[in-house]
């Protein structure tokens, strides 16, 4: 039973059918009928006219970033209808959202999993040889365990700061759009944003509700601060 909210991903191979919209009702119908019961809503819908050989395709880059940004999942109608890719399939994983496909609810784990599966039996692997390593280590006489003294290097510290700053920059890439729209409608103090992020089911980083100084520092990640913000943010974290 489908729970929770969804975007929607149609795609067709030739103008023609998107004119038409040969194939496209079908697959609006797949979804439907797969989501058919429980507690969900389909928050989005994405169409996008181009063959399935080829990885650019913008409508499903928004359809993904429209994921992450409401924490939804990604619904299609059959699986070929993201990629016959099994490289392609595998960046879903990269770009953070989660997918089901109509016709095989269960292709998450039989497709990309395939391939996370066989890295995950290398894991097992090179952990069975180092916990043989250790014990015939141990047998030798060698002291295991404990403080070894290990530190974290200026160079290990420099580059998790980086990686928290690019998660930032790219969640701040995200919402850009939502921001500029939130504008649009008037809200120009990061309190007014913050409401609006809030009011359309958007959640902070950590998962929680959007404060003014929140707003604040996704602005700051996004490297410029548009003119509106700078002259309501003192009286909006006031």
């Amino acid at each position: 039973m489908a729970e929770g909210k969804f975007v929607s991903y149609l795609r067709v191979s030739t103008a023609r059918q998107g004119r038409s919209g040969l194939g496209l009702e079908a697959q609006r119908r797949a979804v439907e009928d797969f989501l058919n019961g429980g507690n969900w809503r389909v928050i989005k819908e994405f169409v996008e006219v181009e063959s399935g050989k080829k990885a650019d395709r913008p409508e499903l880059a928004k359809a993904l970033q429209s994921c992450r940004v409401l924490g939804a999942k990604l619904v299609i109608a059959k699986l070929d209808r993201l990629s016959r890719d099994a490289h392609f399939l595998l960046g879903l994983e990269k770009a953070g959202v989660d997918f089901v496909a109509a016709d095989m609810p269960h292709a998450n784990r039989l497709t990309v999993g395939i391939m996370a599966m066989v890295a995950d039996e290398e894991r097992r692997m090179i952990s069975a040889r180092t916990k043989t390593a250790l014990a015939a280590a141990k047998r030798r006489g060698v002291k295991l365990g404990g403080d070894r003294g290990a530190r974290l290097t200026a160079k290990a510290r420099a580059a998790g700061t980086a990686a928290l700053q690019e998660r930032a920059r790219s969640r701040a890439a995200d919402l850009a759009s939502t921001l500029k729209e939130l504008q649009a409608d008037g809200c120009e103090s990061l309190r007014a944003i913050a409401s609006g992020l809030n009011d359309r089911g958007i959640s902070a980083a950590r998962g929680g509700k959007w404060s003014a100084v929140q707003v604040s520092r996704l602005i700051a990640a996004a490297g410029a601060q548009p003119r509106p913000f700078a002259a309501a943010s003192a009286a909006a974290v006031g």
